[in-house]
């Protein structure tokens, strides 16, 4: 176990020398759920197995600051296979001249094609973005050319390892539409019922439930279990929270680095609250199991979920 003196000083080594440290270096932690709620102790997640895939999940973050800098470091020293965004990619207002600022500066070494000014992109593209109401604030179209997505580009899916991945776009803006009968949540259906992934993993900027400020989005409360999803992920609450709503497991992850927002009225199912500081999620999974992670940007983890499957029949 890494003493919290020395992880904060080898946390701002790796800031200072543009997240460049930390390379195979992993930090020991139990694969097995729990809370650390000693403030003592500081944790950080290793790989469960070689047979796990590794995603950070980044949300509400597109936005020039220390705070963003320092999660992005984090991330950077879970040397993760993906990355995932559930929106808000671009602050204020979505526009071209801010873009790179946003996400590049941060990021890029996860993203091809890359065009950027801020050093090398990624040999194939590992950085997997949703939009949010700010990347729609200017159309939107900033987000589209910046980014190299499947599909669309406005809402996709892929196959990355044990998981499906499904990229939905939850702002009004959509063309396709946002309610449980467009044309968007109609191919969703198709694609999560013709998915024979061990994992179906949805997510988006608008969360369905949520106790943040914002709260939650009614339009968004599609029937994900019943076709076929196992988890949702959503942000537009500069918060974190897991959710158990019914059969449905849902986190809320909007700390990336713009803002803290303060809770409401809890939702139906509201299991863990978080919003003291910014931080990331991280996912292990494979094809036994999958591990949620909510860290901050001190290496304090608030929240880890173990949800078992399995996947070999």
């Amino acid at each position: 176990m890494v003493a919290p003196s020395v992880y904060r000083h080898m946390l701002v080594l790796s800031i200072a020398l543009t997240c460049l440290l930390f390379v195979g270096t992993f930090f020991p932690i139990s694969a097995y759920s729990q809370i650390a709620d000693n403030p003592s102790q500081t944790y950080l997640p290793q790989v469960i197995n070689q047979a796990t895939t590794r995603f950070a999940v980044i949300g509400d973050y597109g936005f020039a600051s220390q705070a963003t800098q320092e999660v992005a470091a984090l991330v950077s020293a879970w040397q993760p296979d993906y990355i995932l965004t559930t929106g808000d990619n671009n602050y204020p207002a979505g526009e071209a001249a801010t873009i790179d600022h946003s996400i590049g500066a941060y990021y890029h070494q996860y993203i091809a094609p890359y065009y950027g000014q801020y050093g090398a992109g990624s040999a194939t593209n590992r950085f997997f973005p949703t939009l949010g109401n700010h990347d729609w604030e200017s159309g939107g179209q900033a987000y589209l050319d910046y980014f190299t997505l499947p599909g669309n580009e406005r809402y996709y899916d892929m196959v990355l390892g044990p998981v499906h991945l499904f990229a939905l776009d939850s702002d009004p803006h959509e063309p396709d539409g946002v309610s449980v009968d467009s044309v968007q949540a109609q191919w969703l259906q198709t694609a999560l019922a013709g998915s024979a992934a061990c994992w179906n993993i949805v997510y988006m900027h608008h969360p369905p439930f949520s106790s943040g400020a914002h709260g939650s989005t009614p339009w968004m409360q599609w029937p994900y279990r019943e076709w076929g999803a196992d988890v949702v992920l959503g942000g537009h609450d500069h918060t974190y929270e897991r959710i158990q709503h019914g059969d449905m497991l849902y986190f809320v992850n909007g700390l990336g680095g713009r803002s803290q927002y303060s809770f409401g009225a809890l939702v139906e199912g509201s299991q863990v609250r978080y919003n003291a500081d910014f931080g990331a999620m991280l996912i292990e999974i494979n094809e036994a199991q999958a591990v949620f992670w909510f860290v901050t940007r001190t290496g304090a983890v608030i929240d880890t979920y173990e949800m078992p499957k399995d996947c070999s029949s």
